[in-house]
């Protein structure tokens, strides 16, 4: 028995019957199962070593002003992610699945928040952050390959806004850890930036 199936006869063992499990999880396109790691931890480490995760960092959330005190698409991501994980692990349900949909959730998010958004929408016709996460984990990195995550996984972090739910409950709680992240924030910022005050 090697690492990866020792970890995924624990999710078997510990994890809530409804809970996404590694050993069931699929990829587009099929790739050899690594000793180590599950295929959520793998999808994880994709994101984390991908240029477009990088790339979060010089996006700012939602104010123009720079600084290392305002918030940026990498930190948000990061939010979302430990407050997801909290409350996987309080409901046993799979951290690394929810940590890998958490962290990709905004890699096709534009700087300045929704209102960057908005101004894409405006010249494109249609443009939504959600979508181009899906594009850029397809698509980009690995030579062209995409980055090949599991179907969990992308559809974690294309439900992660939107109309249509995800289809697990990982998914559901990164959606709503998502929300109470960027509201809480946003906040925070503004009183920062000095935009909210008494």
């Amino acid at each position: 028995m090697n690492v990866r199936e020792y970890t995924e006869g624990l999710e078997q063992k510990n994890l809530m019957p409804w809970a996404c499990k590694s050993a069931a999880s699929h990829r587009l396109t099929e790739e050899p199962q690594d000793d180590l790691r599950t295929a959520f931890q793998r999808d994880r480490d994709r994101i984390i070593h991908s240029k477009a995760f990088r790339a979060l960092k010089h996006k700012t959330q939602v104010y123009l002003s720079p600084g290392d005190h305002y918030r940026t698409r990498l930190t948000h991501s990061m939010e979302v992610s430990q407050l997801s994980r909290t409350i996987g692990r309080a409901l046993r349900l799979n951290e690394d699945m929810i940590e890998a949909a958490a962290l990709g959730h905004d890699l096709g998010h534009t700087p300045f928040g929704h209102a960057g958004e908005r101004a894409i929408n405006k010249y494109t016709g249609h443009f939504a952050h959600n979508e181009q996460s899906i594009r850029v984990v397809t698509y980009y990195g690995r030579q062209g390959r995409g980055l090949n995550l599991t179907t969990e996984v992308q559809d974690a972090i294309l439900c992660h806004t939107g109309e249509k739910l995800p289809d697990t409950l990982e998914g559901a709680i990164v959606r709503r850890c998502d929300r109470i992240c960027y509201l809480c924030s946003d906040l925070d910022d503004g009183i920062r930036v000095g935009l909210v005050g008494p």
